[in-house]
């Protein structure tokens, strides 16, 4: 871990040099996977499109006393139909690369180009009628080329490809027998087909253009962004790359005007702030907290922090799907907690953001239900100083979890251990009943409880059976008064290991369970080049 400079880029600023193999014809992955979307849009497109002219041939031309359409046409409609059909199918449920379908994308263009030359000079009747009329395969060419993500040789190989097709079809009309016009006039007639085939490389120039852009935007120190796992109210979290290791990363994204920094000189102090607060907790040790393995500042000041990318599930999502914790397990989970924020508190920093969705229960190597305490870019030393900056941006913006806040926070803006014991004893409170300590549709009418409002035992919210000592320390750390809690998470940890849950959890029940429940996170251990992830993942709240 080196330390930064306060806005030295820790991205690469020098002139780019030649584009390597792996990024000299390719686009990004994001705009690869955005485009194949935009794909699966266009067959449906081209679906209805087909069905409507089949529908006009079928239904409506007979009303009008229109001469009858060849059996040919029909066919040639239906055959669209289904190739639309299955080319949806093929972009939206095979497991291919988003590059390999693009380059099916370009061959379903160019399927799309023959059964418009079919209809226009194969099935014609009868044989005098005119030919070489503006043909749709021009809207086909333009339109695929503002929808596949190719390189511009590749689009302007297949538009051509496609272009020609009518001259083509031209021709075997001409060995059929049926009158069409002379080459040169041919020629002359199909110029607008090779005319937006050259236009159509524009928009893949435009787009490879942006993509290298976007790539060198990219590019974090040592790591290369790869893929956007979410966002929250403090930023984004990508998934990233370490371009030696091959080692994957989750790299958040925290933007200094969504902490409420008003000017540059309150943007320069919290940046500053929270470069401090990124070496305090990279010398956390704890293997419970999450691992902190590079930290910077981008030109736009943008802050980021490099962590290890984890593979499970966060508590919060981990009870919405299967209900309360039984006491044992929440037990086991709750002691690793607080191993992570002993250790945070014994060298002075205060959490400030313990919440379910901030505690990651995971696979870690060949041990299950092991918890990484995660976020703790929110993270304050508790010295007087710090206490004034604890909660309040230079906007006035709260930040926190109000069903997880502490009666000082609320009323006095004060942040210390106990703030963090009493987020856990609602932590607590979440995982043995499922539900919130207090239930409130607005912010305030939660805060007014915390201040105000006794707590129910959570024995009282559910029917799973809770020892009287875990009953207890839960309401303990949720007093009112902070001096009537456990003063910090170690002697919160001493009396959970005085709790006796009646049925044991250990790694082997941990392991059954995650067999049984999350057997995709349960795999035998491979050694690939990226690591599985899971639905949400140090997502900034």
């Amino acid at each position: 871990m080196t330390s930064n400079k306060l806005i030295e880029p820790r991205v690469r600023t020098e002139a780019p040099g030649p584009a390597r193999p792996s990024e000299s014809g390719r686009l990004p992955d994001v705009l690869v996977s955005d485009q194949v979307q935009r794909l699966a849009v266009c067959t449906c497109v081209g679906a209805g499109l087909w069905a409507y002219g089949l529908a006009m041939d079928t239904i409506v031309r007979p009303l009008t006393l229109a001469p009858a359409i060849p059996q040919t046409n029909i066919w040639i409609e239906v055959s669209a139909i289904l190739i639309s059909g299955l080319m949806w199918l093929y972009v939206r449920y095979a497991p291919h690369a988003p590059g390999t379908k693009t380059d099916a994308g370009l061959f379903y263009f160019v399927l799309n180009a023959v059964a418009v030359a079919l209809l226009d000079n194969w099935a014609l009747s009868p044989p005098n009628e005119p030919v070489g009329r503006l043909s749709w395969t021009t809207i086909v060419i333009l339109v695929s080329s503002m929808i596949m993500p190719t390189t511009p040789r590749k689009m302007l190989a297949t538009s051509m490809a496609a272009a020609s097709i009518d001259p083509l079809a031209v021709w075997i009309a001409h060995l059929r027998g049926i009158a069409v016009p002379s080459v040169m006039n041919t020629f002359v007639l199909f110029m607008p087909n090779y005319a937006c085939a050259i236009v159509a490389t524009l928009p893949s120039q435009i787009l490879h253009r942006l993509g290298r852009r976007l790539r060198r935007a990219q590019e974090l120190g040592s790591y290369h962004l790869v893929e956007l796992l979410g966002r929250g109210g403090m930023g984004e979290v990508w998934r990233a790359r370490h371009r030696l290791l091959a080692r994957s990363a989750a790299i958040k994204l925290v933007r200094p005007e969504l902490l409420g920094a008003g000017n540059d000189d309150e943007a320069r102090r919290m940046l500053s702030r929270f470069e401090q607060e990124a070496q305090a907790t990279a010398a956390l040790s704890s293997p419970h907290t999450i691992r902190l393995f590079d930290f910077g500042v981008t030109e736009d000041r943008t802050f980021y922090y490099v962590m290890e990318l984890l593979s499970g599930r966060d508590l919060e999502s981990l009870v919405r799907s299967f209900g309360p914790i039984p006491a044992g397990r929440a037990l086991f989970l709750l002691r690793q907690v607080c191993h992570s924020l002993a250790e945070a508190h014994a060298r002075g920093l205060v959490h400030r953001d313990v919440t379910p969705s901030n505690i990651y229960v995971c696979r870690m190597g060949l041990d299950y239900d092991f918890v990484k305490v995660l976020d703790f870019g929110l993270a304050q030393f508790n010295t007087p100083r710090s206490i004034e900056h604890t909660l309040l941006t230079g906007a006035q913006t709260t930040i926190g979890t109000p069903a997880f806040m502490a009666p000082e926070i609320v009323l006095e803006g004060k942040v210390d251990e106990r703030a963090d014991v009493y987020a856990l004893g609602c932590v607590a409170y979440y995982m043995l009943t499922g539900g919130h300590v207090f239930e409130g549709d607005t912010p305030m009418k939660m805060f007014i409880q915390h201040l105000q409002t006794p707590p129910i035992p959570p024995s009282e919210r559910t029917d799973q059976p809770i020892p009287r000592e875990l009953d207890e320390l839960v309401l303990s750390c949720l007093a009112k008064d902070r001096r009537f809690r456990p003063q910090n998470a170690h002697e919160v940890l001493r009396r959970l290991d005085r709790c006796w849950p009646g049925v044991s959890w250990d790694g082997a029940t941990a392991s059954a369970w995650w067999e049984e429940h999350l057997a995709e996170l349960a795999l035998p251990l491979a050694i690939t080049s990226d690591q599985p992830t899971a639905e949400s993942l140090l997502v900034p709240r």
